[in-house]
């Protein structure tokens, strides 16, 4: 079965949402940084779905713990080496460059596994959240995507997924080993000596005023720099989608023009954020280097005193080191961690969404339906306070064909999505085979329907695979017999490869009437009982036309089916006309009737027959 159609009055679709940014990062493309509502609701809820990798991140955390510890101890055996030479003690020396060797190898050997084992963990979590929140798509109702962008879902299920993947990979092991770096660096010089250790600390108000400085202007300037690349982005994109307009309008210059503009903004907005935190490092050097000052002139007064000994002032270089450093890479780190928490709770509000209604706990089975379609005083709105279709009622008999005609927004493709089940109506009942559409179970009502499109959309794939989506299991001989009943089977033929010629994106390499006549194959192959024909030949040239319209009258034999469509030569043969005008029926009968009633319908026959008549002198 073909696509839903597209809601009449229903919110627009389109447009592409990006993924969120991080400070100095590039980190995502195209948006400012999206901070979490809900930081630690978001937290203990992504932590409860790591609850199958707690074992491995508990041993993960067990490999930072004893690398923090590695890199606390350096410091000061560096330090008691260096005393080791000025006392000549050759022993201790080579004792202690034996240890630090084995740490260092050490160290690099636990990060190695500690990467290993958190790269195959981060994506183990990654894979089933994003297959959950898939699976959780194909549950949620057609107003869920009838209501949103596109570019929206599909953003949370790729850009937002990879931000938590980034963060549970990278910032959680960069907080606990950088929290523990500073807390045991502070420790351990505080042993050492409290005196030097108020000397190492003079600097830290200056790097919490650097960093404070210039995170507040150059997370601004990111945002800004996001914000371009977002807009520099929407433009390449439509202007890539639009190339045929765009060259059909002689616009190449005027687009080049367009994206010298924007691409000059984002340049611009660009320089300014890498100008800004490009201060920060130079600058961090410079009080780094005042604190190293600071160390070596108090200790080297505390040494001629003998209260600290030379190798307590290397432990300090070190130890101080290792103090400023995680104070610096904060601010980097939290904004992923915002980015990855923010990503985690976009997909949990998918999560959350509530699904398709369920079906009755006592549904009647519907296996070979007769296609008998009531409507008894239907009423139905997208939302509540605006009601698009208005009581209304009619009788479809089975292998009747009924055709439903009107301006944009009358309601024609909501009768669809009702009669379908894509929306449950508001008001009133629909009867199929004497029994309401919520009695039977929802995918066998859908099975029941056949729908070709006026927008016909084909899937990445074989020609073959294309038409097989309406049945599965069918053999290459029912597939071929579909596309020639669809008149598809001369055009395929002379393609190199046949049904097994692969199509790109929404089959791009094709014509629309080619597309046109894979969908109407693929309904053909399906053999529902109940035929939907939203202006099913509308992309297709007058000939074709009505090879299709022999072919359609084949299938529509026996077969109840709903015609919406504005050329009369479609809808003229219905045994029923509808005409729909702000949600209600205005006139209903056949074609002759109709056009005697002298109403809306016989007016739009007038003007078509005007339109093709021929001005006079031609």
């Amino acid at each position: 079965m073909s696509k839903a159609p597209r809601a009449d009055n229903a919110p627009p679709v389109g447009g592409l949402q990006h993924r969120p940014g991080g400070f100095g990062r590039g980190h995502g493309r195209g948006g400012p940084l999206v901070k979490p509502k809900a930081f630690g609701q978001t937290i203990r809820r992504l932590w409860g779905e790591v609850s199958g990798e707690r074992r491995g991140l508990a041993f993960i955390a067990a490999l930072v713990l004893i690398q923090a510890g590695i890199t606390i101890v350096g410091p000061y055996l560096i330090g008691r080496a260096v005393d080791a030479i000025g006392w000549g003690d050759l022993s201790l020396l080579y004792t202690l460059a034996v240890v630090l060797a084995a740490a260092y190898i050490g160290e690099a050997a636990i990060n190695l596994v500690q990467g290993w084992m958190l790269a195959g963990l981060s994506q183990r979590i990654v894979m089933r959240l994003r297959q959950s929140l898939f699976d959780k798509l194909q549950r949620l109702p057609l107003a869920y995507f009838d209501s949103r962008p596109h570019g929206e879902t599909m953003s949370r299920l790729t850009n937002d997924i990879d931000n938590v993947s980034t963060t549970i990979s990278q910032s959680t092991i960069q907080l606990m080993s950088g929290a523990i770096a500073i807390v045991g660096s502070l420790v351990m010089m505080l042993v050492l000596s409290p005196l030097l250790t108020l000397a190492a600390l003079v600097t830290v108000p200056l790097v919490y005023l650097l960093a404070r400085t210039i995170t507040k202007r150059t997370s601004v300037m990111f945002k800004e720099q996001q914000a371009q690349l977002g807009r520099l982005n929407g433009h390449i994109e439509e202007t890539i989608s639009g190339q045929e307009v765009v060259k059909a309008f002689n616009h190449e210059e005027r687009s080049i023009r367009d994206f010298e503009q924007v691409n000059g903004k984002l340049y611009q907005a660009a320089v300014k954020a890498g100008i800004w935190s490009g201060f920060m490092m130079p600058l961090l050097s410079v009080i780094n280097n005042i604190g190293f000052a600071a160390i070596a002139l108090t200790g080297g007064v505390l040494a001629v005193r003998d209260i600290i000994t030379v190798g307590v002032i290397a432990s300090f270089v070190g130890y101080s080191r290792q103090f400023v450093r995680p104070l610096n890479e904060m601010a980097q780190i939290f904004n992923v961690l915002q980015a990855g928490v923010a990503g985690a709770e976009r997909a949990f509000e998918v999560l959350d969404e509530p699904e398709e209604t369920a079906d009755r706990p006592e549904t009647r089975p519907l296996e070979r339906p007769r296609g008998h379609v009531v409507f008894e005083r239907v009423s139905f709105g997208y939302r509540h306070d605006v009601p698009i279709v208005h009581d209304v009622s009619f009788e479809a008999r089975p292998g009747s064909s009924t055709a439903l005609v009107g301006p944009t927004g009358a309601g024609k493709t909501t009768i669809i999505n009702l009669l379908t089940r894509f929306y449950d109506v508001t008001g009133g009942r629909i009867l199929l085979d004497g029994h309401d559409l919520r009695d039977y179970p929802r995918d066998r009502v859908r099975a029941s329907f056949g729908i070709v499109l006026q927008d016909t959309y084909l899937f990445s794939g074989t020609i073959k695979d294309n038409i097989k989506y309406g049945k599965p299991a069918a053999t290459d001989a029912e597939v071929e017999a579909a596309a020639r009943l669809a008149r598809a089977d001369v055009f395929i033929q002379r393609l190199q490869h046949g049904y097994e010629t692969t199509l790109t994106e929404n089959g791009g390499n094709l014509s629309q009437g080619q597309r046109q006549l894979l969908a109407i194959a693929r309904v053909i192959l399906a053999d529902p009982a109940i035929l939907i024909l939203d202006e099913a030949t509308s992309s297709v040239d007058t000939r074709t036309e009505l090879h299709i319209q022999e072919a359609l009258l084949a299938v529509m034999n026996n077969r109840t089916t709903f015609i919406i469509a504005h050329r009369l030569s479609t809808i003229r043969d219905a045994d029923t006309i509808l005409v729909l005008e702000g949600g209600r029926i205005a006139e209903q009968g056949s074609h002759e009737e109709l056009l005697q009633q002298q109403g809306y319908y016989a007016q739009m026959v007038h003007n078509q027959f005007r339109n093709l008549e021929p001005a006079a002198g031609d």
